[in-house]
């Protein structure tokens, strides 16, 4: 086994955060879908399709490894927000929260002198600093649009499309 129990147990969490991130990108998705904010709900199930692609490279890795892989119940999201401004800052403290689960995960791989891991991480590492960026700087524009989400829209119309998830996982 090239994973030890230990670790695998924390990619298997992780695989659910991932995965649980995913499902509340839907939700912020819909709920931009009901208020008729088409980009912005485009931008969330798009970040929904690259949350659950981080999964499967997560699973795919354990599975690789010889380990074990044992999702954990995922935990319900939140479905309805006050404003855009609220639904954008869950999807920013969630970014924040994942960069310190990855770090976590780093640090164990390092107790654990796992290099193989350790090498495989280096990928979300350096995701999460893409991940956070994106959000605060969405985060910032939304805040600065005040009640004219239009303002974002056009914003997030100008914006170069996203690579595909296949794309990502090289």
């Amino acid at each position: 086994m090239l994973i030890s129990e230990n670790l695998a147990q924390a990619f298997s969490t992780q695989t659910g955060n991932e995965f649980g991130a995913s499902i509340q990108y839907v939700m912020v998705a819909a709920y931009f879908d009901r208020e008729a904010l088409p980009q912005l709900a485009a931008k969330f199930y798009a970040q929904a399709e690259e949350e659950k692609m981080h999964a499967m490279k997560l699973a795919h890795y354990v599975a690789e490894a010889s380990g074990v892989l044992e999702i954990p119940a995922i935990p319900a999201g939140k479905a309805d927000f006050a404003s855009a401004e609220e639904a954008v800052q869950l999807a920013l403290d969630w970014e924040l929260t994942v960069t310190k689960q990855i770090n976590g995960l780093v640090d164990l791989a390092i107790q654990e002198s796992d290099h193989l891991a350790q090498i495989f991480l280096q990928w979300f590492v350096n995701e999460q600093l893409e991940e956070v960026s994106s959000m605060d700087e969405l985060s910032r524009t939304v805040k600065r649009s005040g009640d004219n989400l239009l303002h974002v829209e056009e914003y997030l119309a100008r914006q170069p499309a996203p690579a595909a998830p296949a794309e990502q996982l090289q």
